[in-house]
């Protein structure tokens, strides 16, 4: 008998352990859990169809796949990487021309900075099946409304390209690295409002609008390269720092039959940003949104391309900032829809053509969180929100008047739609902690699912053998009775009679979300395989967070980082009294925004955090870049304390725990010198600590097996020291 209960035991063992296979840092960055989708998913304007850019890894080729929104089969493929001799090097994306009979494929793709990228071009002419090469190494390639040309960008001057007589015009001159830049945006705009190309179309396709940077004075920020090299390179490029001097920026209207450019006059503003610029539905009228430095004052202006006239339609202004909308849509009349926070929560407006208010479409204590298209047909917006809870998306429509509201999405995590051109259909996209992403065609009548494109079973089923815990959510509230939202992952074989050490994870930059209820991220696979070594995981996000409304994220104008790490450090007591936690065991993690936290955490509540890994981390608010910083800040000339009083490098003193700092030597937003000068503070007071340094890695820190070692680094790190 005795015998046979080792048998027995030694049975039920070996189920065990295949039942809760390990996950590894190694499996997480080689791909083993990346889920399907549609890739490059484009909704047709002409048709009622969509495209897909799919993988055919046995020929290791790609296809241009065109498909029906009503049946969802496929109509044809449009291009095949394995029939066209010029496309070998493969697909990395994709335009179509206005009358969708001619393809514009990039390949061969170098990346610049967070979105900008120069690329070779192509044109598939779809009719006559042929491919040429237009472009070698330019930017933002983009046609005109009539398809005739195509305006693009090199080497900071913008130029336009005839197709019908296949000539170049350059339609500026003065374009100089390190000075001046046409039609692109320089480094802070790109990283902080979001866009690259700065240039547009006229409707008649007669005009080319476009916004021009004088960066002279800006002063520049240089990082060596080592590579491989004997001695290192050195890169260059124009950085401002809060409180430093700004690119100057112009806007000018070029008329392609005068050839000849007009400069605007915005001599009414000084020290501005243009953070977006669009034509509107009148081939005379562009539209600019004006931003003062503060950010506290948004002009939406309308120019008259041929006078050059300015007038203010709308104005914003508000005592912390203004977000930028890219939700501008211009109706038939000019008429135009336009998203806001003027009364507390994000929601969508309708204006007439002289910026009188003609209604508010949405209302509620709750954000729409994408605005995804109008149809003048049915007077119908449909549009993305937070209406059943800040940690869920749902899908919804609503008729013009603010009448009518249906809610289309059918299940609760995060819903998202890729509406078809007659807005008869849409691909629903929807994830939860327990749902990998699943893609279904649905009617927009009603929401109800028509048909399932693509699921990712193979890969739930995959899990299975891990038999992972499922996140729990919670709202958690602090002493001082702060509300906020959190999640938990606790060990599969969790005992509530046991002490865990717990791990925080956070990120906390303004407006930002941790707490939302969509599928699995590498973070979490990563949180995953620590519950499997006995820890506890934890996010909450703070005070300054988004989707609660603009008073919760706004709260922390002036003084970043110091609601946000009383909310950390107050979430940790709270966390610590819970029975099954060990309170002398508790570390806390971040990135970028979330590693300042981190190294603010280790030092502010040194007797509540026994650990903490800060990666890429802001260390003093001086040190970054102008438009960002600004916005939550305004200038260290005007709030030295709020700088001061809130960056973790004037308070090495206090570090206690156990803290690794880890950074890229060829980080372009958050530089290394943020890193080096805490360093220095923490050497000096005579702190010891670990920390991790990448050479010519930029913010992401990735590339080869760069993750693999970072995270094993940190896993080591976790086990050691917490």
């Amino acid at each position: 008998m005795k015998s046979i209960k080792v048998i027995v035991l030694f049975l039920l063992t070996g189920i065990s352990v295949v039942a809760q296979q390990k996950i590894t840092v190694e499996d997480i960055y080689t791909g083993a859990f990346r889920a399907k989708g549609m890739d490059e998913l484009q909704a047709m304007k002409t048709t009622n169809q969509y495209t897909v850019l799919n993988s055919d890894r046995t020929t290791r080729s790609q296809q241009i796949d065109l498909y029906d929104y009503a049946t969802l089969k496929k109509v044809s493929t449009l291009v095949d990487t394995k029939t066209s001799a010029s496309l070998v090097s493969g697909i990395d994306s994709y335009t179509f021309s206005p009358d969708e009979k001619q393809i514009l494929i990039a390949n061969n793709t170098t990346q610049i900075y967070r979105h900008s990228f120069t690329a070779d071009y192509y044109l598939y002419n779809i009719i006559t099946k042929t491919t040429i090469k237009l472009f070698e190494q330019v930017q933002e390639p983009t046609f005109s409304p009539d398809g005739a040309k195509i305006a693009f960008a090199k080497s900071n001057n913008l130029y336009i390209y005839d197709l019908s007589s296949k000539k170049t015009i350059q339609v500026t001159m003065d374009g100089k690295k390190n000075a001046i830049i046409n039609g692109i945006t320089d480094w802070v705009y790109e990283e902080e409002f979001a866009f690259v190309r700065a240039f547009d179309w006229s409707a008649d396709s007669k005009k080319l609008a476009y916004i021009r940077f004088d960066e002279s004075e800006v002063p520049e920020f240089s990082m060596n390269i080592y590579k491989k090299d004997l001695y290192p390179t050195v890169e260059t490029f124009k950085y401002p720092k809060a409180g430093e001097k700004n690119a100057t920026v112009s806007l000018y209207v070029y008329d392609v039959t005068a050839a000849g450019s007009k400069a605007i006059n915005l001599g009414n503003y000084s020290d501005f940003y243009i953070a977006r610029m669009k034509w509107t539905n009148d081939s005379n009228i562009l539209s600019a949104q004006v931003l003062n430095r503060h950010q506290d004052n948004l002009d939406l202006l309308f120019i008259d391309g041929n006078s050059g006239s300015t007038k203010i339609i709308l104005n914003e202004k508000d005592k912390a900032y203004v977000d930028v909308t890219d939700n501008l849509t211009f109706l038939k009349d000019n008429s135009f829809i336009w998203t806001s926070e003027q009364d507390g929560f994000n929601h969508i407006y309708l204006y007439d053509k002289t910026g009188k208010l003609k209604n508010q479409v949405t209302k509620g204590n709750w954000e729409v969180t994408s605005y995804y298209g109008f149809d003048e047909k049915t007077k119908t917006v449909y549009f993305q929100s937070t209406e059943n809870g800040s940690t869920v998306r749902d899908v919804y429509k609503i008729s013009l008047d603010g009448k009518n509201k249906v809610k289309l999405s059918q299940q609760v995590g995060t819903n998202s739609a890729t509406f078809s051109p007659n807005f008869e259909y849409f691909i629903n996209t929807y994830s939860c902690p327990t749902v990998a992403p699943t893609y279904t065609l649905n009617t927009s009548k009603d929401g109800k699912q028509i048909q399932s494109i693509v699921d990712n079973k193979e890969l739930e089923d995959k899990l299975k053998k891990y038999n992972l815990p499922t996140k729990e959510f919670f709202e958690l509230t602090t002493e001082k009775g702060n509300k906020l939202n959190a999640w938990m992952i606790k060990p599969k074989d969790f005992d509530a009679t046991k002490k865990y050490p717990v791990f925080m994870y956070q990120y906390s930059g303004p407006g930002s979300q941790q707490v939302a209820k969509d599928w699995l991220d590498t973070n979490d696979y990563w949180f995953m395989m620590l519950s499997q070594q006995g820890y506890i995981t934890v996010c909450v996000d703070g005070r300054g967070t988004g989707f609660k409304g603009a008073a919760f994220k706004k709260m922390t104008q002036k003084e970043l980082g110091k609601y946000e790490v009383e909310d950390q450090i107050d979430a940790a007591k709270v966390i610590g009294n819970y029975s099954y936690v060990d309170k002398t065991r508790i570390g806390i993690f971040g990135w970028s925004f979330g590693g300042f936290m981190a190294s603010n955490c280790i030092l502010k509540g040194a007797d509540v955090f026994k650990m903490a890994i800060a990666v890429a981390p802001v260390t003093n608010w001086r040190f970054y870049d102008s438009i960002y910083t600004e916005r939550y800040m305004q200038t260290p000339q005007e709030n030295a304390s709020g700088y001061d009083e809130n960056s973790p490098i004037n308070f090495a003193s206090k570090l206690k725990g156990n803290f690794l700092l880890i950074h890229g030597t060829a980080d372009d937003n958050v530089h290394f010198q943020n890193s080096m000068q805490f360093i220095e503070a923490l050497v000096q007071a005579n702190k010891q600590f670990d920390w991790a340094v990448y050479p010519d890695k930029n913010h992401g820190i990735y590339g080869g097996k760069t993750r693999i070692q970072l995270f094993n680094k940190m896993t080591n790190f976790i086990k050691e020291k917490l």
